[in-house]
């Protein structure tokens, strides 16, 4: 009987008998674990709730709630619709195992081990059965639900209108299907291995795998249901195979001319394709020779089936492609890669929006020889920027700061504005609220009292005034100037990176002027009402503040404000674009507006080459500033286009997204997944048009693969003569690539001056100047996007930046006045290094700026020019041009080179002489004192000087006035340019800065 009882075990129920009691917890302690079970229960289920309620209040409140739906909706009908199928696939094998099972469980250790897990699981069965499938497709369905992406693309993906050039198929199947098609393949491999091995260890507990036991290792009923499940695998397989020969045409590899190549090569073509083909037939056939073991009941067929399909891949898809390599490909390697190669700059060169590069000669030597004619033509060629807006934030901070709390980004940003109908290029900044500097922070502070920047301060771009400062064209608090009346309360900023809460019973501080402090109450109905107890509870748990839940400060008309900064909240409403770097302010109808540059972008380009956004982006001022980051940088793309223009309001927080690109597929596509979420292009004002302009992020991805992709012929693209770098920045010690520089410019083919973008190549590993690169950022014209290189001559040597750079610091004036200002506690810092093409030549602009002494901010004090071997290193623009081409300006003479200006010659009036022989003293003290770093004397010259020549002028209009002697000076008794000291040493009316 003993030996029976092992062979036939109990599979149904556990063992049965009499029970140990144990000691059970008093009812009060029963009823404490149950009330602390259900409250750990509700406040697990609150939180998450919270998560939820929270977004949607957010996205109701921007008026994007269709994006929030549809991406939730999408989210749980595919996490449903795949968890369950995990769990089904999962679920039916083990059922369908444990209903093969044998009957009888042979006589070995083996099984008389698996007895006691049998019967140990028998009561259980059910419940461990939904547990397993329950977790396959928890996780299964959390894996799928972050495809929402890819599916939204799939099922609203439009036609590209172009096929690639190996399979004819129209481009939206490599961008749109072929990533479903292959998640759907990774998912069934998913289901079919998870059932695979559920199946095998039920049938293995069950006794349908025996490994130690005698007879059969398996079963009949095991052995077709294994079988079946592996034809599945290789039927997979198959298809893989399949799929693959398509996913050569945007396979990534490594190649002699660039590391980021994309689509087929002579191998791939030759080689990989046909191996692929075969391969697909093979496991066909196997998948074939597994389901007819339904019938046979034997392994020999599958095995060796699946044997050769393991050898065919190492031999006909490993092997002989790397033959073909070695001795096809490498002896010959140019002719017959350049078929393949001409096919990748095509495709290349059309994905990122570059095919239209226009690409001419330029001889980089002026052959003019009238240099009067030279320094007019700079004029009416640029309008050339002195001011630098990634200098002069300090600048402006403490010019117009006013107050501790209010701050400017690190780096400034270029519009334009138009005054007396002349566009002029303008550095703007907003004066952001800046938590930091409040005087005390506590939690009232912070959130309530609080809450935002005020005004716009803008400078012209073109000119600094006598003491090196901006000339502001919009300053001062509240701010005044050209602009005009707007709304300059900005609740909406790149340093608002807090929550407030606003509208209640807590009033704001709005500015301050004499009078004290103004207070406000936010009027908009930005952000979500606070004045419901469900949103306060929701938004204590989600922002983990308590305090929101039973302040006092909060109450009718309260609004939480928060995902404040430009680009989180155009993220947060087009979770599917690609956000800029560089959000920028505007003034617009009466608003300060957020103006947000968006990409649409794929890495499914048949044929384009890849790149890396955050790798290609970078240069010497992300390097110093995250903010100016591209969002998801870390991403791979080889196709980008600029097709949405976003604006977020600074006030209200609104944010609306235009259509741009009209004609990009992928942007169609998002437009079609998101209805009406995304305005059509007609609807962007005049008003607004005007500040729009090219990104500079797509401009730095462009300009990258222009570096190898300006050539359109295979022969020079694989010889890599023709190879081009971004140069680093020579005006940091950073060692990362120069920054492009927005600039009111001509090219030698446009008739006017055209707001561009700007920048300079060099040759693959060295420091001369091979190519100057602009695009047309005037958006509403005609040329808008165009981008023109010129090409310098290989056979010439042009002074790239670099050198240009280092021509400036190795002349001995400059050297030496450049040391002088350095003395002390003042450092020189090295504006933008602007090029500009002149007339054959190349004219390089340098603003050199001055921070120390009693000063903390940057001042401008030399301007450097050089063109055409000549360099000059003088006080202003104007100057320098002039000295650089040796011509008289057309309203004052330039000065002696000797750091300032001298008094004006003498006058037959003796009141005016003897002032102006005490401004003559004056000077020489001043300069006396300049030479010894002597500021305190340096300041009182100054304030003798300035004394001076006032008494003079007013002598001289009054004996004019009174008919007295007629002689006048050969200039005005004013000098054209005071004296400037080395260093930020304080100016002559005793204060910093004047």
């Amino acid at each position: 009987m003993r030996t029976l009882a092992f062979q036939m075990p109990d599979r149904g129920g556990g063992p049965t008998g009499p029970r140990m009691r144990v000691g059970r917890p008093s009812r009060r302690a029963r009823t404490l674990l149950m009330t602390l079970g259900v409250l750990a229960v509700l406040g697990m289920a609150f939180t998450m709730f919270a998560g939820f309620w929270t977004d949607w209040l957010w996205y109701r409140s921007v008026d994007y709630s269709s994006v929030f739906t549809t991406t939730l909706w999408t989210k749980i009908g595919l996490f449903f619709v795949f968890g369950v199928l995990m769990a089904l696939a999962v679920g039916l094998n083990i059922w369908l195992a444990h209903r093969l099972r044998p009957p009888l469980s042979a006589m070995s250790m083996e099984q008389q081990n698996l007895d006691r897990y049998r019967m140990g699981i028998a009561p259980y069965k059910k419940w461990l059965l939904l547990g397993i499938v329950s977790l396959v497709g928890l996780i299964a369905g959390a894996s799928a639900a972050g495809q929402w992406r890819t599916w939204l693309m799939w099922v609203n993906g439009v036609s590209f209108g172009q096929k690639d050039p190996q399979f004819h198929l129209d481009i939206s199947f490599y961008t749109f299907d072929l990533p479903w098609y292959r998640f759907l393949l990774g998912f069934g491999f998913a289901a079919t291995i998870l059932s695979v091995i559920a199946a095998a260890l039920t049938h293995y507990l069950y006794g349908g795998l025996r490994i130690t036991s005698p007879g059969a290792r398996a079963t009949a009923a095991a052995t077709g249901h294994l079988s079946v499940l592996l034809g599945v695998f290789v039927t997979l397989k198959a298809v893989a195979y399949w799929l693959d020969r398509y996913g050569l045409a945007v396979k990534s590899s490594d190649f002699k001319a660039t590391d980021s190549w994309t689509g087929l090569r002579y191998v791939d073509a030759n080689a990989y394709l046909p191996a692929k083909t075969i391969l697909f037939c093979i496991a066909v056939i196997c998948a074939l020779l597994f389901f007819a073991t339904l019938w046979r009941r034997t392994w020999q067929l599958p095995v060796i089936g699946f044997g050769l399909m393991v050898l065919s891949a190492i031999l006909i898809g490993g092997l002989y492609p790397a033959i073909v390599q070695k001795f096809q490909v490498q002896p010959n390697e140019q002719a017959k890669e350049a078929p393949y190669v001409e096919k990748n700059l095509k495709a290349t060169r059309e994905a990122y929006g570059i095919d239209d590069a226009s690409v001419t000669e330029y001889a980089g030597k002026s052959t003019t020889t009238d240099k009067t004619t030279l320094r007019d033509d700079v004029d009416t060629t640029a309008s050339i920027r002195v001011v630098d807006p990634n200098v002069v934030s300090p600048t402006f901070q403490q010019l117009q700061q006013m107050r501790n709390y209010y701050a400017f980004p690190t780096n400034l940003d270029v519009d334009r504005y138009s005054k007396d109908g002349k566009d002029q290029d303008t550095v703007i900044g907003l004066r952001e609220l800046n938590l930091a500097g409040i005087p005390k922070n506590n939690w009232i502070n912070d959130h309530f009292r609080y809450t935002h920047g005020y005004g716009v301060v803008a400078a012209k771009g073109t000119e600094a005034d006598d003491e090196g400062r901006p000339v502001f064209t919009e300053s001062n608090l509240p701010s005044q100037g050209d602009l005009g009346t707007y709304q300059q309360r900005v609740y909406y900023g790149e340093k608002t990176t807090t929550y407030s809460i606003v509208g209640g019973p807590q009033k704001e501080i709005d500015y301050s002027d004499d009078d004290g402090e103004k207070t406000y109450s936010y009027k908009a109905k930005s952000g979500v009402n606070l004045s419901n107890p469900v949103n306060r509870a929701a938004y204590a748990v989600a922002f983990s503040e308590p305090q929101i839940l039973y302040s006092g400060a909060i109450g009718e008309g309260s609004r939480i404000l928060y995902n404040r900064t430009p680009k989180q909240r155009v993220e947060a409403v087009a979770p599917w674009l690609t956000i800029d770097g560089d959000a920028y302010p505007a003034v617009v109808k009466g608003k300060i507006q957020w103006i947000v540059d968006a990409y649409t972008t794929t890495n499914g380009y048949p044929y384009s080459s890849r790149t890396t956004l955050g790798d290609t982006t970078a240069d010497s001022l992300t390097a110093t500033n995250n903010q100016r980051a591209v969002v998801a940088q870390q991403n791979q793309v080889n196709y980008i286009r600029n097709s949405v223009k976003a604006t977020v309001d600074a006030y209200t927080g609104q944010v609306k997204l235009y259509q741009w690109d009209t004609k990009d597929p992928v942007l169609k596509t998002w437009m079609k997944a998101f209805p009406g979420t995304v305005e059509p292009k007609q609807d962007i004002s005049t008003d607004l048009m005007a500040h729009l302009r090219y990104p500079q992020d797509l401009f730095k991805v462009q300009r990258e693969l222009l570096a190898r992709y300006h050539v359109e012929d295979a022969d020079t693209f694989l010889s890599g003569s023709e190879v081009w770098q971004v140069p680093d920045d020579p005006t940091n010690k950073s060692g990362d690539a120069v920054p492009p520089y927005y600039l009111s410019m001509k090219m030698p083919d446009q008739k006017a001056q055209a707001f561009s973008l700007t920048t300079t190549f060099t040759p693959n590993g060295r420091d001369n100047l091979s190519a100057f690169m602009a695009v047309d950022a005037e958006a509403g014209t005609s040329d808008y996007g165009k981008i023109r290189i010129l090409k310098l001559p290989t056979n010439t040597t042009v002074n790239g930046p670099k050198q240009v750079q280092s021509q400036f610091n190795s002349e001995q004036d400059i050297a030496e006045t450049i040391s002088l200002l350095n003395r002390g506690d003042s450092n020189v810092e090295y504006g933008n290094l602007l090029t500009v093409p002149l007339d054959g030549g190349l004219l390089y602009v340098e603003p050199v700026y001055v921070r120390g002494g009693g000063l903390k901010y940057p001042l401008l004090r030399k301007v450097l020019v050089t063109y055409g071997g000549n360099t000059a290193f003088e006080d202003t623009l104007d100057q320098a041009l002039n000295k650089v081409f040796g011509a008289d300006a057309s309203t004052t003479p330039p000065p002696e080179d000797d750091g300032g200006t001298k008094p004006p010659p003498t006058s037959s009036n003796p009141t005016v002489q003897q002032a102006l022989n005490d401004a003559q003293k004056a000077f020489d003290a001043g300069q006396e004192a300049l030479k010894k770093g002597d500021w305190e004397a340096y300041g009182r010259a100054q304030d003798d000087l300035q004394d001076a020549l006032k008494r003079a002028e007013d002598a001289q209009a009054a004996a004019n006035k009174s008919g007295g002697s007629s002689a006048k000076p050969s200039s005005s008794p004013k000098p054209t340019g005071s004296p400037k000291p080395p260093s930020g040493s304080p100016s002559p009316s005793g204060s910093p800065g004047g």
